[in-house]
């Protein structure tokens, strides 16, 4: 059809280029009406799917370029072969095609990821499914993400004459390069490794409360190669990924946020524990960091001089339970210091008799 306009305006010589970009812009106008209308039925239709229609509406510019760039390449295949340029101009469109491309993966996996974290919040009370959520969810996203980039520049470079062989190599990681290049990076790989396991069996999770060569601290983000551990005095520890697939570690909060917390104290033996015991259960139900579990009080060790008492106690998490013992404890010491003043532990020394007349003194003469 485009061959059968007249032309006669234009030197003989630029008629095939006429023709191409007029042929290229209707397939440019074409692909975006066509991209539209595809756009809006799939909005339509995924509405009550949250993930898909997360997909659809994060994907929608990349998938513009597209479909622009896929009309182009269908265009430019078409081109008569003896027109100058058209071959480079087919390379510049199948590369823009590919990092596209690459931009529609890349685009699908962040709006799944932010709508995985959206739909699943963790600063609620009850948050262990969503931290397990969001913690595979950010770990598989970035490692989607460095799978889509690897591949997008793989393919790239092999669709450069010359660069064919750099790109074969990146896609296939075996021979003698291949093994070199693996042993080379074999602390990214190894941490790239870990995340997935991470990911996973989920040993950790954001937000969980950890116990990291002697530190307490909270997960407070989980990247590609570390883990970001918020001290409790906010000094933040960076740990890589795999240190924990091969040490161990303590998690306070793998099934869950509960805890038991302990009060200790030594006791002269003339204390009644009775007395103790219910001004201890009085503490516990004036506090609301108390879950209401767990409330002991056991005498758990003695000594020439005192007894120890424990004072088992239950929080809903590990703040709690830290702040309730401080609480417990300054309470407990108040009404022993009111009521058994002489109760705390003291050094004890018996005199039996008179002592005896000491012995006279020695002169010396001179």
């Amino acid at each position: 059809m485009l061959a059968s306009l007249p032309l006669d305006f234009l030197p003989e010589a630029y008629r095939p280029w006429f023709v191409l970009a007029v042929a290229m812009a209707v397939g440019v106008v074409i692909a975006l009406i066509l991209h539209r209308i595809g756009f809006l039925i799939l909005r339509r239709i995924t509405a009550p799917r949250p993930y898909l229609h997360a997909v659809v509406v994060g994907a929608c510019t990349a998938s513009q370029f597209v479909a622009a760039l896929l009309a182009l390449r269908v265009v430019l295949t078409g081109a008569p072969g003896d027109m100058p340029y058209t071959r480079g101009m087919a390379y510049l469109v199948t590369v823009l095609l590919i990092l596209c491309l690459t931009w529609l993966a890349n685009s699908s996996i962040k709006s799944l990821s932010d709508t995985a974290i959206r739909l699943n919040p963790y600063d609620v009370a009850d948050n262990l499914l969503a931290r397990r959520k969001l913690t595979q969810t950010r770990v598989l996203a970035r490692s989607a993400h460095a799978i889509a980039l690897l591949l997008g520049l793989s393919f790239v470079l092999l669709t450069l004459p010359g660069a064919r062989q750099l790109g074969a190599s990146l896609l296939a990681s075996a021979g003698v390069a291949g093994l070199v290049a693996g042993i080379a990076a074999r602390p990214v790989l190894g941490n790239f490794i870990a995340g997935l396991q991470i990911a996973f069996s989920q040993p950790i999770r954001i937000d969980d409360v950890l116990i990291v060569n002697g530190e307490w601290g909270r997960v407070e983000e989980i990247t590609g190669t570390f883990v970001v551990v918020r001290i409790w005095d906010e000094r933040r520890m960076i740990v890589p990924l795999q240190w924990f697939i091969e040490n161990p570690f303590e998690n306070w909060t793998h099934r869950t946020a509960s805890l038991l917390g302990t009060v200790f104290l030594w006791l002269d033996f003339s204390v009644p524990l009775e007395p103790v015991r219910k001004e201890f259960e009085r503490l516990c139900k004036a506090s609301p960091l108390w879950d209401t579990r767990v409330a002991a009080v056991q005498v758990t060790d003695t000594s020439e001089r005192a007894m120890q008492v424990r004072f088992l106690i239950s929080a809903a998490n590990s703040g709690n339970a830290f702040e309730l013992r401080c609480q417990l404890r300054e309470g407990l010491i108040a009404f022993i210091a009111a009521h058994h003043a002489d109760g705390l532990p003291r050094l004890r020394a018996q005199v039996d008799g008179e002592p005896p007349d000491p012995p006279p003194a020695r002169v010396v003469p001179v």
